[in-house]
């Protein structure tokens, strides 16, 4: 095993002896997992500002309805993943959360075709 193999590994072991043995260790692991998640979050909507400025004139070209298919397809994949914790709980609600994203997915596909489609 190469030096940086075994040192990534004894890196992560002493941050699950941390997490076990000191105390309050728990809590603070829950902390930093919270920041890291907000940090994803705000960089998923710099990422998604970022993208509508680039292409905001092909979006008004869509149309309409293949805009609000658009919108509501993005509006439907961010509940599902908001509720995710929840709809995880039970089968049924597991169930709904992949019919919400294939429902997403397949409304963003549709936009992306009719997009395709009427390109010069």
């Amino acid at each position: 095993m190469n030096p940086a193999a075994l040192r990534n590994v004894a890196i992560v072991l002493a941050l699950a002896a941390i997490v076990a043995f000191v105390p309050q260790g728990g809590e603070t692991a829950n902390f930093v997992g919270s920041v890291v998640s907000i940090a994803i979050t705000i960089l998923f909507l710099l990422l998604g500002m970022r993208l509508y400025q680039m292409f905001r004139t092909d979006i008004y070209g869509l149309g309409d309805r293949q805009r609000a298919v658009l919108y509501g397809s993005v509006g439907v994949a961010v509940f599902a993943m908001a509720a995710r914790g929840r709809l995880f709980d039970t089968g049924a609600g597991t169930f709904g959360w992949f019919v919400l994203m294939i429902a997403a997915g397949y409304g963003l596909y549709s936009c992306w075709r009719h997009y395709r489609s009427y390109q010069l």
